[in-house]
């Protein structure tokens, strides 16, 4: 049973998404057609141009205010030893960010995107999801709506990635519990685990989908129970997105399980996405193919903190200006 009224909102938003500007689309594809190239000769690059004119409304589009949005957490599944890295390395990671010397910092520099990590109650970690809620329903849908502030102020492409050390095990769980399987289908080494750790990922994974049953079948509750405040604040980043006609990027295995739960709820909720890549995990590639999502880049880059994401945000800015661009030479 789930309780009553946090969720309603967002029960709502997910059952009536916005579509897409269809007319925009086709607009962009009508220039390339008109354009003097080789039919098809860009490739992907006009239909990633013809997917962001759909989900801004923008044709030929533009991008001007790119954001790369990480959203940092600390998870009690921790206690069970499913990461051989430190609870203390999420917030090191996220104190590297903000003093401007990790990856992704270098990639938002490279490509001119905005960057905005998101520390999400770091020092009171989620609940143990083998035995208990991750968060409560209210909490839950607080962090979703906090997510959702990462569109403020003008974005206009929106690529989101996390920080959490231990949430391949919590992914896991999730993709599990909207997707079906058990540990076994979804747990992979992560940041590094060995044969034996992997073993307690998957049981703790088994455990957490025992424990919390049949509530699971719910995408919301699913969330609540067995995710964490990155996953629920990814999910209310890509709604807020949707509303606003912000096209979206995925990166990570946290922002492909949170995405998961919203195509639960409404398989059209990811329409405004695209993959950023893969990871080495073969639990992303296996939750991609079961979204109907492509990578566009195929670097394996496995880094995470939205690093995949702020290099996809490159093809992403050229394939607009290629759009408009072109759009000009036709009109002179």
């Amino acid at each position: 049973m789930t309780s009553a009224l946090p969720f309603d909102d967002f029960r709502e938003l997910i059952a009536n998404l916005p579509p897409a500007d269809a007319a925009a689309g086709e607009r962009v594809r009508a220039l390339f057609a008109k354009a003097d190239k080789p039919a098809g000769s860009l490739g992907r690059i006009e239909d990633v141009a013809a997917w962001l004119a759909a989900w801004s409304g923008k044709a030929p589009p533009a991008v001007n205010r790119p954001l790369v949005a990480v959203f940092a957490g600390n998870h009690g599944i921790m206690r069970r030893g499913v990461s051989p890295r430190p609870v203390a390395a999420t917030a090191n990671a996220v104190e590297l960010c903000a003093a401007g010397g990790a990856a992704v910092n270098q990639a938002c520099i490279a490509y001119d995107l905005g960057l905005k990590v998101f520390d999400l109650a770091l020092h009171i970690p989620t609940g143990d999801i083998t035995e208990e809620a991750a968060l409560d329903e209210r909490g839950c849908a607080a962090t979703m709506a906090f997510g959702m502030e990462a569109t403020a102020g003008g974005t206009d492409l929106l690529c989101l990635g996390d920080i959490g050390v231990g949430n391949s095990t919590v992914a896991a769980a999730l993709l599990a519990a909207v997707l079906g399987g058990n540990g076994a289908d979804w747990v992979g080494p992560g940041s590094g685990a060995d044969a034996a750790m992997q073993a307690r990922k998957v049981a703790a994974v088994d455990a957490a989908l025992a424990f919390h049953g049949s509530n699971l079948k719910d995408p919301l509750e699913a969330l609540r129970r067995v995710g964490g405040r990155e996953f629920a604040a990814l999910a209310g980043a890509i709604l807020a997105a949707r509303v606003q006609k912000v096209p979206v990027l995925l990166d990570g295995l946290a922002a492909i399980a949170a995405a998961a739960v919203l195509h639960a709820a409404n398989p059209a909720a990811l329409d405004h996405c695209l993959l950023a890549g893969l990871s080495p995990e073969p639990a992303h590639k296996k939750a991609a193919e079961r979204l109907g999502l492509k990578p566009l880049l195929d670097l394996g880059v496995g880094h995470g903190e939205g690093y995949g994401a702020a290099l996809a945000a490159g093809l992403v800015k050229a394939a607009a200006l290629t759009s408009s661009g072109m759009a000009a030479a036709i009109r002179n």
